[in-house]
């Protein structure tokens, strides 16, 4: 059980748990003051809980293709404060879309697979968070295109690699680049991950470096001001 200050999360059956590029995500994802949020590959949920608790009037769906992974999601949100605003849907974002393809969000975000054709792992439901195969994104970008309301902005996070090949595709689906924030470990660190933010306007992108640790096992003052709404260390 991870606890933060205002919900907990039981991680039981989620083969991808609470990791920095979530808490990131949900503390960093959505400028404006989204009605309509999608969190895509939800896993444990905390991604929809942190912007259900920053986005106090939005309605946020989530979708999470593994049945257990989706079994504990649907508990935390339950279980938590914010649940007359959060609903759960068992699949893949394809069958959510092809089952719903009259909705539109303000924001979507994701913490996607992200291993492009890499060696497998041993795990089955490590597999299946953590792998993306062969036209993953390419499906989701042009869905996610689709889905957007006109003023709508879909967030990620992801390894630098595969940022490079996320924003090609993107701009092949109509959708422009608006932010980028690096994330580094320490400030002299190469950046490991990258938080994009795409719209339908084609607007002046904007980007910035963020980094985590100041020293080793002490964070940064940038850090601990987006996470000190949630994290029960600040």
């Amino acid at each position: 059980m991870f606890r933060f200050k205002q919900f907990s999360v039981d991680q039981t059956g989620c083969a991808m748990k609470i990791n920095t590029d979530g808490v990131l995500l949900g503390a960093m994802a959505g400028d404006a003051e989204p009605l309509n949020i999608l969190d895509i590959g939800t896993g444990t949920g905390v991604i929809a809980l942190m912007l259900a608790q920053r986005f106090t009037n939005a309605v946020i769906d989530a979708v999470e293709i593994d049945e257990q992974a989706a079994a504990t999601a649907k508990n935390n949100f339950n279980n938590s404060p914010f649940k007359n605003r959060l609903s759960l849907y068992a699949k893949g974002f394809e069958q959510f879309f092809e089952d719903h393809p009259e909705k539109r969000y303000d924001l979507i975000v994701s913490n996607p697979p992200f291993y492009i054709n890499s060696l497998q792992s041993p795990g089955a439901k490590t597999n299946l968070a953590k792998h993306a195969a062969d036209g993953f994104f390419e499906k989701l970008i042009s869905i996610v295109a689709t889905q957007l309301t006109e003023q709508g902005i879909c967030w990620l996070i992801l390894p630098v690699d595969t940022s490079a090949l996320v924003k090609k595709l993107a701009l092949q689906s109509g959708l422009y680049l608006q932010k980028t924030i690096s994330i580094h470990s320490f400030k002299d660190d190469a950046a490991h991950r990258e938080i994009l933010a795409f719209e339908k306007n084609n607007t002046q992108a904007i980007a910035y470096k963020f980094v985590i640790y100041s020293e080793p096992k002490v964070y940064t003052d940038m850090y601990r001001d987006v996470l000190k709404d949630f994290l029960t260390i600040f």
